[in-house]
Formats: C-alpha cells, structure tokens, sequence
C-alpha cells in the first residue's frame, strides 16, 4: 500500500511512502476529545460509481486491500450500523472479535471483545441469519445484535424482535419512521459512541442528510461495472461537503478517507 495523501495525521506516514500494518491503523485512527458519537461510513464503488456487483452484492467488486481496510474499520469501532435490507442481501452475521493487538488494545481500554452489529429495520424484522445466529462457534463469541426501529413497526413485531434478540436489544427510535439522532445517541448511551455505518445506500443517504455522518471511507476499485446498479447514496437529499483526509492506492484500488468540514 502506498500513501499519495495525508491531511489527517502527518505524523504517521508521509505521501510516497509505503504502509504497515501500524501506519495503515495509525491513519483511521479515532479522533479523541470529540465528547460525542462518531459516525464513520464504509462504502465501495467501481470507477463508473456502481456500489455493487452484477448481483447486486458489494463482495462482488471487493478487493484486498478494500476487504483489509474492511477488517480494520470494524476492529476500530464500537457498533456497526447496517440497513436490514442490506444485512439480508450481503448474507450478514454477527461480527468475529478483533484479533491480534487490536483486540489488546480494544480490551484494554474497557471496549468489548468484538464491535455490536445495530440493525436498522422500520419494520422491526431481523434478518433470518441473524435471527438463527446464536454468537458462538469455532472462532468463540461473536458481537451482539441490536433492533434499531421506530414505533410504527407496531407492537407484535418489537415483541417477536424481543423475544429473538432479547428484551433489552431492540432500540425504539421515532414514530412513523427511525429517528436516527435519536438512535445514534442511545447507542453512544449503552457504550457505542463510534458507529461504523456499512449501508446500504439508502440509510447512508439518511444518515448523511440528518447531519450526522462525520467521516466517509470510501474505496475506489479498478473496474467498471455498467447496467443499473445504484450508487453508495440514494434516496434522501443530503447536500453536504467533505474534505480528503487520506488517499492510499494498492494495486490499483483507491482507499479515500474524507471527513466532513471542522469535523
């Protein structure tokens, strides 16, 4: 991996020079001191800005070095925050614990073994992976699983969310339709203040336009992908501008870091 841009850290590692492992978490390091949640996005595109194979998955159209910084995105992050039709398509489980000195460090410094997995449903439906999961197997415990929805998804489907999840995993956020303020803060209030936002298009576009995405990680893979598949963002008007903090290229893949003006 070789660094082309760095306005986030300048310490870490200079333009030209090429990464480690340590560099390489040294540039997605959390900002400290900010004393509220961070919301950070995980999205990738072809060059023409599809956000997804011909199968409508992203694994479609990932590469090493964007399945690398994958990895190290969720090892940094306290939740993981994903649209419930997106944890269907892409096939999502409850997340594996951090490895190696990443989960030293996550320890000692009072995190949890493995990053949460918060579901974001208006329906109060969990994905059925998720659902028949139960957290354990061959790797040890895996991350816990959080409902994240809103009144209007009634009171027989919170009750069975519930009842699968368990009673104190299901946040209700909003009337009609998910409050996400609402909902970001009562992840920072049980402990998750940096939330790891992987989509899909549609609540990234929501999270954007509610003012609360702070940083975007986005990588660029060397491949055009034609037809219909819909960009990283869709639906709501979000109309907000980003700064480049981090550019790195490997093998043709372009890892972007942006951050949101003063953020």
């Amino acid at each position: 991996m070789r660094l082309l841009l760095n306005d986030a850290l300048p310490g870490v590692a200079a333009p030209g020079e090429r990464l480690d492992a340590a560099a390489l978490e040294g540039l997605y390091a959390h900002p400290g001191g900010t004393g509220r949640p961070w919301v950070r996005a995980n999205m990738v595109a072809t060059l023409d800005g599809a956000a997804a194979g011909g199968d409508g998955r992203t694994g479609t159209i990932n590469t090493p070095a964007d399945r690398l910084v994958y990895t190290l995105l969720r090892d940094l992050a306290d939740v993981v925050l994903v649209g419930a039709g997106t944890a269907r398509v892409e096939g999502y489980r409850r997340p594996r614990p951090r490895t190696g000195d990443r989960a030293a460090r996550a320890v000692a410094g009072g995190r949890a073994a493995c990053p949460e997995l918060a579901v974001v449903s208006r329906t109060a439906a969990v994905p059925p992976l998720l659902a028949a999961d139960p957290g354990g197997g061959a790797d040890g415990d895996r991350g816990g699983v959080l409902m994240v929805t809103c009144a209007a998804a009634g009171a027989e489907a919170i009750g069975l969310a519930r009842r699968t999840l368990g009673a104190d995993r299901v946040l209700v956020a909003g009337g009609d339709s998910v409050d996400l303020p609402a909902a970001v803060g009562a992840l920072a209030a049980r402990g998750l203040p940096r939330v790891l936002c992987e989509g899909g298009p549609r609540l990234l576009a929501d999270v954007a336009a509610a003012g609360l995405l702070d940083e975007l990680c986005l990588t660029v893979v060397p491949a055009l992908a034609g037809g219909a598949e819909q960009r990283i963002a869709v639906g709501a008007v979000a109309d907000r501008l980003f700064t480049p903090r981090v550019l790195i290229e490997s093998e043709g893949t372009l890892l972007q870091r942006w951050t949101r003006p003063g953020a």
